[in-house]
């Protein structure tokens, strides 16, 4: 058995999105700080975490299945302890125990700061779930991410009230970080080797406005581009009314914040936005990307739809996609609607069948696919900025990067097929080819020129 110096081997299982890899690897930090080890292998650990997802139905699912996959090592393996954590356990609380009872600890989003204190003072309490958002005092923390990037939250929480989605209920009201927290955690990163900090949160065109001194997200970016050896700093998760005329000036004015635009939009037609209890409408959206284009003309946009919401008709999925077409986004993805309890959208009529918003999905996404391979081509002969990221996973032969119009796991990269640059350095490459979303390009080394 290990010893009280010693608590043992933890393997932690992460789900769902950035936001929540971040509080895992805040709860990997406090476990190293108290004395436990980290394993990969769940076969070898002494207690199995598994940060779970419940934003949609698929993302549950999953979650089930890797709980119950560590229902059944724990059950080989006397003395091990079940931890699950995150969305799905503050969605369902100890119903969720109810469904698989070798669950030992169970807690919400808010409560993984005091997990350990839970381990340690009652390893079979009840569940602590709440849905109070909590922001997170800094602290040990363990990337998961390569070493050059990582992700940091500005805020916890959500005050939109969009019918399709549940978060507000599991994550609680929006509640900002102050900016000098911030501030320390990115300096403690870049001093770590981090050169790219992705900025997240639910809703990050809203940090500062609920703070007592009422700052904006322009005012936190102008204290965090003067830090030092931090390359590249990207938004990510736009609310769309709140890309205002400050937040677009401190973008254009300086070079280590990049241009890059994640903007949800989730539909063009005022109707359906209507439905979906957007702020925004036909006219402002197609006004946001012309303000974005006018004052930042090399911006990267990208943006996600949702397909299939309850009364979607075929003429205003065709708004969609002739907008879509219109307005030729770098990056797009899009969903099809996922009807969940909990949301006013699930009391809505008019459901859409699965296989028609299947096929909105295909139609629009392959549109968009000749849209980013169309823009990517006009790339080749440039010579641009790319993170270098490491060797390819495609072939081994290959290093792969980002440009700053990439931002990491949902866009495509660059494939560097000749030249050997720094891993984590940002570099001059000449675009060679380019693909339906992908670019290939040659190491531009300046000492050789």
């Amino acid at each position: 058995m290990p010893s009280k110096k010693n608590p043992g081997l933890v393997g932690v299982i992460s789900l769902g999105c950035p936001k929540n890899l971040v509080d895992t690897e805040k709860m990997l930090g406090r476990f190293i700080d108290k004395g436990y080890d980290l394993t990969a292998d769940p076969q070898e650990a002494d207690l199995l975490v598994v940060n779970t997802c419940g934003f949609k139905a698929d993302a549950e699912e999953e979650s089930r299945e890797a709980i119950a996959e560590m229902a059944a090592i724990k059950g080989a393996k006397p003395g091990v302890r079940l931890v699950v954590t995150g969305c799905l356990s503050q969605r369902y609380g100890e119903s969720l125990r109810d469904d698989i009872p070798e669950i030992d600890v169970l807690t919400g989003t808010s409560e993984y700061e005091q997990l350990i204190h839970i381990l340690e003072d009652s390893p079979s309490s009840p569940p602590v779930v709440t849905s109070r958002p909590v922001v997170a005092e800094n602290g040990p923390r363990v990337l998961t991410t390569l070493p050059h990037t990582a992700y940091v939250k500005v805020a916890e929480g959500c005050n939109n009230p969009c019918a399709f989605c549940i978060i507000p209920k599991l994550r609680g009201p929006f509640v900002s970080r102050e900016p000098e927290d911030i501030d320390e955690e990115v300096v403690s990163l870049v001093d770590e080797g981090v050169v790219e900090i992705n900025l997240i949160s639910q809703d990050t065109t809203l940090y500062g406005r609920d703070l007592d001194r009422r700052l904006s997200l322009a005012d936190l970016l102008d204290g965090l581009k003067v830090i030092e050896g931090l390359a590249w700093i990207r938004l990510l998760y736009l609310y769309p009314t709140m890309v205002t005329d400050q937040l677009l000036a401190v973008m254009a004015e300086e070079n280590n914040i990049l241009p890059y635009f994640d903007i949800p939009l989730q539909h063009s037609h005022s109707e359906v936005l209507k439905r979906m209890k957007r702020a925004e409408r036909e006219g402002d959206v197609y006004k946001l990307i012309q303000r974005i284009r006018h004052k930042i003309p090399n911006a990267a946009i990208r943006s996600t739809f949702i397909v299939g919401f309850p009364g979607e008709s075929e003429e205003e999925f065709q708004h969609l996609y002739d907008f879509v077409k219109e307005t030729r986004f770098d990056h797009v993805g899009v969903f099809t609607y996922s009807d969940e309890v909990g949301t006013t959208a699930y009391e809505l009529p008019e459901k859409i069948p699965l296989e028609i918003a299947e096929e909105r999905r295909d139609r629009l996404m392959a549109m968009q696919q000749v849209i980013s391979q169309q823009k990517l081509e006009r790339m080749i002969g440039s010579t641009i900025p790319v993170l270098v990221e490491g060797v390819s996973e495609e072939n081994e032969w290959l290093l792969e990067g980002r440009t700053m119009g990439q931002a990491p796991d949902v866009d495509g990269i660059v494939y560097i097929n000749d030249g050997s640059p720094e891993i984590g350095s940002v570099v001059d490459i000449e675009i060679t080819a380019a693909h339906e979303y992908d670019l290939v390009g040659r190491y531009v080394d300046v000492r050789e020129t």
